[in-house]
């Protein structure tokens, strides 16, 4: 049972319908054998650049599809529920491409974007540390800047962690100290095949395991001045400025994963029969179900207004965390639920349910804590 959606034109109609047929053909039949072996989908993502869902949100003029985020969380959404982690690493490159676009220089954006762009390439974003996750400002990890030959540069030194599609990516957006405190964290494009940088053992997760999350190590990379976005000191703040959209990104992630949860649900408790009625019919699962489906439902809508707050250039900060707090919680409910309304089978490997309600739990996590976003909302609720 598709999602029926309330779209503003036909273009973005057909954009759902060329995901869904892609999510179909293209995620659905292996999706379950890669999660299961861990391996990672080789070409996948070559696939989705070349339908154009790598850049939908990104400006046409630098090789985007210039897609309003009520649309592209929409098409993240659709690939959630076929493929989570496909979803989240569609939503990281996003993230990643955000500070080029929107602190690059032209020249920067000229030499760069097209390729990061294009569908051929993806990034992934190096923010957190081992000793600093929510609390982004206490990283270590340094460049140092260098007027060597035959250009000047930074030489960085240090390590990181929670890096989707760590090892794989084509290029990564780094955050590292060039100064102390706050004001002392720059942004960086470093390529995929830096020399001096190497990669840990893929972390063994608890879902998304088919998309690798590695640690990231910097042995004396020596990276050209050019390639440091914005100016020095100016890392923080360009971190937290693309943080909204990536809370936004994670919040359509888990309702794809909580929708999916509920379609699985709902397609069990219409086959399976009990005391001769079909196990929808009692009210009890009945009711249980219900719940889910206004679970989801809300959630979506919640995402949707602060994307359209987003779109319309308001300030949307207060709603992106309300959003990522309330659908992701809606997921680890739905989800969990799943796999109660499937009873037995539900627990086994069998059904996707079990899957699904680990693949929730992650979205809890990351992109900021739902303890954190609860903290951005107290902030918000406070008066001078």
């Amino acid at each position: 049972m598709p999602v029926d959606r309330l779209l503003p034109n036909p273009d973005a109609a057909d954009l759902i319908a060329l995901t869904r047929d892609i999510c179909s053909r293209v995620l659905d039949p292996i999706v379950d054998e890669h999660e299961r072996t861990e391996t990672y989908p080789e070409g996948v993502f070559a696939q989705l650049g070349a339908a154009g869902l790598l850049s939908l949100p990104q400006p046409e003029e630098w090789g985007g599809s210039g897609q309003p985020y009520e649309i592209y969380l929409q098409v993240l959404e659709e690939i959630a529920a076929r493929w989570a982690a496909i979803a989240v690493a569609v939503s990281v490159h996003s993230l990643s491409c955000h500070p080029l676009l929107s602190f690059g220089d032209d020249e920067q954006r000229a030499r760069w974007l097209p390729g990061m762009l294009s569908g051929e390439q993806v990034g992934a974003y190096s923010l957190s540390e081992p000793q600093a996750g929510s609390d982004a400002a206490a990283l270590q990890c340094k460049a140092v800047f260098s007027a060597g030959e035959p250009a000047p540069g930074y030489v960085i030194n240090g390590s990181k962690s929670w890096i989707t599609h760590g090892g794989r990516a084509d290029f990564y957006t780094l955050f590292a100290r060039t100064g102390e405190g706050s004001r002392g964290i720059t942004c960086f494009l470093i390529p995929g095949d830096q020399p001096g940088l190497s990669f840990g053992k893929p972390e063994e997760k608890m879902g998304l395991a088919a998309v690798p999350t590695t640690s990231a190590f910097y042995d004396n990379a020596v990276i050209d001045a050019e390639r440091r976005i914005g100016a020095e000191g100016q890392g923080l703040q360009i971190a937290f400025s693309a943080l909204d959209s990536g809370r936004l990104g994670i919040a359509a992630v888990a309702v794809g994963i909580a929708q999916a949860a509920l379609e699985d649900a709902c397609a069990y408790a219409n086959e399976r029969t009990t005391f001769g009625r079909k196990i929808i019919d009692h009210q009890g699962l009945g009711f249980l179900l219900a719940d889910m489906a206004a679970a989801v439902a809300s959630a979506r809508a919640t995402y949707l207004d602060a994307a359209r707050r987003r779109d319309a250039g308001l300030s949307y900060s207060q709603q992106a965390s309300v959003a990522k707090l309330v659908a992701t919680d809606a997921a680890m409910k739905v989800s969990t639920d799943a796999v109660q309304v499937l009873g037995g089978v539900g627990y086994t490997r069998d059904y996707r349910a079990e899957r699904y309600m680990r693949e929730a739990k992650i979205t809890q996590i990351f992109e900021g804590t739902n303890q954190i976003q609860r903290l951005v909302i107290a902030r918000g609720l406070t008066t001078a």
